[in-house]
């Protein structure tokens, strides 16, 4: 967790900034970080990031359109040099608040940067966790669990979600059970869905859920949401159909599944898959042109993904130490495979 010493100078920050702009990842955990946020002070505009794996230096045209006066990036393990070059030149205050293993030393000495794991006791919550102990309100509560129990975590003031609202929460020490098995977890799958919406949509979504006053708001479709659902069921009903396609891919220890089309729902079925075959490796790749943008899912894998990875031309990759992120060109794609099948070969799953 951060320590008190760190949330009391992200609140100052947060208080200082009169019209912030919010930068989060383009995920469950990083919707509910900004919102978290952006509830606790009531101002400012959160802006999905979809580039991979960093925020690149295209986003700052939305600082100059919104006229921000602070950044806050959430839950995004990269950001380009010249994306910083930018905020340097305009001499724009940024705040970062991440979880990922990531190394510090090349991060600009202006960013002011929050992240357990190089705390002396040394943790990894996702953001939203690290969000909600800015926000600290009951109300709130909901938001971050939801944006936790998507990255796979089960924070310590679950007990108290489950006081609260005892019918959407689920009895269970599995986030991923809690997330594909319980109301709340149906609210962390729209959102994720909801996200991968044009633009107009997500936007509008973003307006209703910095309002909302309770779950129960997203749980019950009505007009003020009939978009996000609506979204949700057309990529669930797409969803359903490659999962099940993906299940019958299983092969030995590594469950390796491609697809292609409009959606890219990788890290969405990798973790759906990871759940449904927790002893296995679990490779979901997504093609797009010329590019594969791989989602990995097993114990301990980062190391051995960032060995396979390291041979390939233009190949970029990183994440937690059981799930990680790739992106490599289709025509490695088969190397890829075959490389990680003989890393992972003798390992008993």
């Amino acid at each position: 967790m951060l320590t008190k010493k760190q949330v009391k100078k992200i609140r100052e920050h947060l208080k200082r900034a009169q019209n912030p702009i919010f930068f989060f990842d383009n995920d469950t955990d990083g919707l509910c970080s900004f919102l978290l946020l952006q509830r606790y002070i009531e101002r400012g505009k959160g802006v999905p990031i979809k580039s991979f794996p960093e925020l690149t230096v295209e986003y700052f045209r939305k600082i100059e359109e919104l006229n921000a006066d602070y950044i806050f990036i959430l839950d995004k393990p990269v950001v380009s040099k010249e994306f910083f070059e930018k905020t340097k030149q305009f001499n724009i205050p940024v705040v970062w608040i991440d979880h990922h293993n990531i190394d510090i030393t090349k991060i600009p000495k202006f960013v002011d940067y929050y992240n357990p794991l190089f705390n002396e006791n040394k943790s990894n919550e996702p953001a939203s966790a690290l969000c909600y102990q800015v926000n600290d309100r009951k109300s709130d509560i909901w938001i971050a669990i939801v944006g936790c129990i998507a990255d796979r975590f089960i924070p310590n003031f679950y007990s108290n979600f489950k006081k609260e609202y005892p019918d959407l929460s689920l009895n269970s020490k599995d986030a991923f059970g809690i997330l594909y098995n319980s109301e709340i977890g149906e609210i962390a799958r729209i959102f994720s869905f909801a996200l991968k919406d044009k633009t107009t949509n997500v936007v509008n979504m973003l307006r209703f859920l910095v309002k909302v006053k309770s779950p129960y708001e997203i749980l019950k479709e009505d007009a003020k949401n009939h978009s996000m659902h609506l979204r949700f069921k057309q990529i669930n009903f797409k969803y359903q159909k490659l999962l099940e396609k993906a299940m019958s891919n299983k092969e030995n220890n590594l469950l390796f599944f491609q697809f292609g089309g409009d959606l890219s729902i990788a890290g969405e079925l990798s973790n759906e898959l990871s759940y449904r075959y927790p002893n296995k490796v679990i490779v979901v790749a997504y093609i797009k042109g010329a590019k594969a943008n791989i989602s990995i899912r097993g114990k301990k894998i980062r190391d051995k993904v960032l060995e396979v990875i390291e041979g390939f031309e233009d190949a970029t990759g990183g994440g937690h130490e059981d799930a990680v992120g790739a992106k490599i060109k289709v025509e490695d794609l088969q190397e890829f495979k075959k490389r990680l099948e003989k890393l992972t070969s003798s390992k008993s799953l």
